[in-house]
């Protein structure tokens, strides 16, 4: 079962220097309230549907001034007002009450709960011994045929246990919510059978029921590649007959995704098992055009997907095709920094004004799982506007990767799930301006504050 709406859990609480007032937090009874007080700079991001194009950066559409409050009742933003009525209304730290807890953030910046929309979370084993074969010069491809890629780690991962892979995947998960990250989309892959890819989406679903990390979409990947002793028609036959029926009879995941790419699968072969997903009622997800332009976008445009990932090498024409038919283009930067490969435009993305997103692709070869840093990635590297790339961590990947309570998240506003960040500093830039660590004091999410 899939973890209830603003339900106990213990914090991750890590240092702050006086005694966390929510240490130990507790199910919100009907007409309790959370006051957050003396807010600063707000990056509220508020508003329906995803942006493109100047709007990404729009400082008075998407920001507030220092001074605002914002009331939370039952793990959902009840109102925004300034902090100063609010104190009227409510009092301050020392009138809270069981009923009314009331924290002062003492002017400190809070930006959204950061969205990860893109994200191999389980798996096991270590491919740090590619790093070398990279420097030498050699490709994906070829770092695949000599034992290493996505086959070494499925070979790795069939001989972890389930309890293994739980305690992985909740180390990882502990790691992005310290780093901001309130909801991530994970994805199955490194399995490649029926019984391995069913035991990745178990323990996944499990993950999902803990209460203190953040919500997720589960998505089946399958079709990540073609597992040793198949040839790629005998596989996609298997996955047609036996793992997608088994998928759904499971009952866990939520999207399907397809790794098309030259040498892995075809854009027919996309296609056909995408459809018979799109049938069983899973949501549309597809890996196009990594390392050369596979036709994967125009696939993507035709079958109107969700979203179309990495799209590293799709050709402008296609980008806009992909837009017309309303796929959000899920950029993901940590794989080329990953593969010292150089970056896609991502200011060309503004300039054509088409909707786009960007994730962490956390998985073997992109041990990421910070979206801070991805971000940094984008403004200091790219001299991306720090407020299109906050956009493109959370309100826009919310679009694609919805919340499991149904309810808007990736911004904040009245009638959103209560998922923010409350920065070190005072100013919400700083967001994406110290890689390395951490920019966030505490988390709120589903309503309950974690400090770190």
């Amino acid at each position: 079962m899939r973890r209830r709406f603003n339900a106990q859990g213990p914090p991750i609480s890590h240092g702050w220097p006086r005694e966390p007032l929510f240490f130990n937090p507790q199910p919100l009874a009907g007409n309790m309230r959370t006051i957050l007080l003396d807010i600063g700079p707000l990056a509220h991001l508020s508003g329906e549907g995803p942006l493109s194009g100047m709007m990404m950066g729009d400082y008075d559409l998407l920001t507030s001034p220092a001074g605002k409050g914002i009331v939370i009742k039952n793990g959902v933003i009840e109102s925004i007002q300034e902090s100063k009525e609010l104190e009227e209304e409510y009092g301050t730290e020392k009138d809270a009450t069981e009923e009314c807890r009331i924290v002062s953030l003492e002017g400190r910046a809070v930006i959204p709960g950061l969205v990860d929309g893109h994200n191999h979370l389980l798996w096991s084993g270590d491919r740090s011994n590619e790093i070398s074969m990279k420097q030498q010069g050699m490709s994906y491809k070829q770092i695949a045929a000599a034992g290493g890629g996505i086959q070494h780690t499925v070979r790795e991962t069939a001989l972890a246990s389930e309890e293994e892979l739980l305690k992985l995947g909740y180390q990882r998960m502990r790691v992005a919510f310290q780093n901001g990250t309130t909801h991530m989309e994970t994805k199955s892959g490194y399995g490649l059978s029926t019984q391995s890819e069913l035991k990745l989406l178990d323990v996944a679903n499990r993950l999902s029921t803990i209460d203190h990390l953040p919500t997720m979409e589960l998505t089946w990947l399958g079709a990540h590649d073609v597992p040793k002793g198949h040839t790629r028609s005998q596989y996609v036959e298997e996955i047609l007959s036996d793992q997608l029926p088994s998928v759904l009879e499971q009952g866990y995941a939520e999207a399907a995704d397809v790794f098309c790419e030259p040498g892995w699968f075809t854009t027919e072969e996309s296609e056909v098992i995408l459809q018979a997903a799109k049938k069983g009622g899973l949501t549309q997800r597809i890996h196009i055009d990594e390392f050369q332009d596979g036709g994967g976008g125009q696939l993507a445009a035709d079958l109107g997907v969700v979203t179309a990932d990495h799209a590293h090498y799709t050709p402008d024409p296609v980008r806009k095709a992909m837009e017309s038919s309303g796929v959000n283009t899920g950029f993901l930067p940590g794989t080329p920094y990953s593969m010292g490969e150089p970056w896609p435009s991502f200011n060309k993305a503004i300039e054509d004004d088409y909707r786009w997103s960007i994730a962490t692709d956390f998985n073997p070869n992109c041990n990421i799982l910070s979206l801070p840093f991805i971000g940094s990635l984008l403004v200091h590297r790219n001299k991306v506007n720090p407020l299109a790339t906050l956009v493109a961590s959370s309100r826009n990947p919310a679009e694609t990767t919805p919340h499991p309570s149904g309810m808007i998240h990736g911004r904040i506003e009245v009638g959103a799930v209560a998922n923010l960040n409350v920065l070190n500093g005072y100013q919400w830039q700083s967001w994406c301006n110290q890689p390395g660590t951490s920019p966030f004091m505490a988390t709120m999410l589903n309503g309950e504050l974690y400090y770190h």
